[in-house]
């Protein structure tokens, strides 16, 4: 169960990091790319999945 946690909070920070980049304008190809809100979505999509990581890893006492 940790890794699937661990795995989908990978994802979320992928999918978050490939956002921020279209949004600046890095990744082209896209009608994301260039625009600002995404650079935002993306930054607070890291953001859970940063989280996430942090939910799946702690430690059970």
């Amino acid at each position: 169960m940790r890794l699937m946690r661990n795995l989908l909070a990978l994802i979320v920070l992928a999918i978050g990091l490939l956002w921020s980049l279209q949004g600046i304008g890095l990744v082209p190809g896209s009608f994301m790319t260039g625009q600002s809100q995404w650079l935002c979505i993306g930054l607070l999509t890291m953001l859970v999945g940063l989280v996430g990581l942090g939910w799946a890893n702690r430690s059970r006492i």
